[in-house]
Parts: structure tokens; sequence; C-alpha cells
């Protein structure tokens, strides 16, 4: 299937699919096929329940709710990716902006024939970025790639950051607690970064996302960008 075709039938299912499990679908769909990933941005995505609770200030339970919608809806999306891209789903990460109403998701697939991500200007900076807000709130990262998915979409994956004490706390099973409380800090981090990672880019930051796999030791951070 032609990539542009692919992007638009895999945006036109996520916005039914959202549309019919929260009451209300998102504003816009962006997908971005660059094998191994699969990126989808929405945008203007709240319920009316969910913004209710925004304003009382409830975001954690509203939190807890996509999560739990997310693990149900898990296989589905897989099963529809896996489907038109004729691949295997590898790994699944996904986040949410609440205030700004937006989210993500990024699968990688299987995928033996790999697109390289995109070079981009002031690389090894930007990435010493990443690493410096990585060692303040755990440790250097083993490893750190980044590149861009397009040139809207910057992927920065880092693996080997937990620390003794985050493999502990997820050994006792308090992963969901470990993650919370990592998304808050982190998010904290980067926007102290944010002027430096926008000057090195040349590109404004309109919105970021991360997320953890703690069994691979593996994170993605997803920036948005609006280039200069």
């Amino acid at each position: 299937m032609d990539v542009a075709v692919l992007e638009k039938e895999i945006s036109g299912f996520i916005g039914r699919l959202l549309r019919e499990n929260f009451g209300r679908g998102p504003g816009n769909v962006f997908c971005s096929v660059a094998s191994p990933f699969v990126s989808i941005y929405v945008t203007n995505f709240l319920s009316p329940m969910e913004k209710t609770l925004m304003g009382s200030q409830q975001s954690v339970y509203v939190q807890k709710t996509r999560d739990l919608m997310m693990e149900t809806l898990e296989q589905e999306i897989r099963a529809y990716i896996e489907t038109n891209t004729e691949d295997q789903v590898k790994e699944f990460y996904y986040d949410w902006n609440l205030d700004a109403k937006t989210g993500v998701l990024l699968f990688i697939l299987e995928s033996k024939e790999q697109t390289a991500l995109s070079q981009y200007r002031n690389k090894a900076e930007v990435e010493k970025e990443i690493i410096d807000l990585s060692i303040k709130i755990q440790k250097k990262p083993e490893q750190i790639q980044s590149g861009l998915l397009n040139e809207r979409t910057l992927i920065v994956v880092r693996k080997g950051t937990l620390i003794s004490l985050e493999k502990e706390f997820i050994q006792l099973g308090f992963q969901e607690t470990l993650k919370v409380v990592k998304k808050k800090l982190e998010k904290r981090m980067i926007d102290e970064h944010r002027l430096e990672i926008e000057s090195q880019l040349d590109s404004k930051i309109l919105d970021f996302f991360v997320d953890w796999d703690f069994k691979r030791d593996k994170s993605y951070i997803l920036f948005v960008l609006k280039p200069n």
C-alpha cells in the first residue's frame, strides 16, 4: 500500500476508534509511517467528562482512565496496523498532554527493511541536552539515538537509564506509580531545557511526549516541532 494512503487509512481508523470508545473523537489525527516507526499524533482530544474532571483538578483520574482504555484498545490497534503494514508490532508507547488536549501513539515494527531517521542540525548538542536532563533524574543513558521522522517530528530513544532503586520498585510491582512520577519529573526537566533544545534545533517545540518500556529499560521522547 502507498505510504500516503496507509497513513490516511490509519488516521481514519484511530479517529473512529477513539470516537466510539470515548464518546468524542479527536479534532485531527496525523499519522507518519517510516519503518520501523508508526507515529500517530492526535489533537483537540478531550471528552466532556474528562473536561469536567480536568476543571476539578482531577487530571490523575483522567490519566488512569485513559491508561485502562488503552490497555483495552491496544490489541485492536495492533491488529489493524499489523494487517495494513503487513508487519508485526514489536513495541508500543503512548502519552498524553491533557492540558493541550493532545496525545501520541508510537508503534515500533519488526520490519527488517528499516528507513533511517533523517539527520538534523546540531544533533550532538541536542542529544547532550537530553543526556544532561536524564542525569538530573536518573543516570546517563547507556545508549542514545535521535532523528527526524519527518520535518515536524523528532524522535529520541534512550536505553539503560533505570537506576537500582527504580528497578527495585518495578520488581515490587509499582510500575504504574513509578511511571507517573517519572513522567512528571521528566516533563518538568524537559521544560527546563526547552529553550536550549529549541535554540539548537532552530525550531519551536509545540508539544512533547515521553514513555518507557521498563522491561527493555528503554524510553522514547517525541517532540512535535514548528520549524522556523
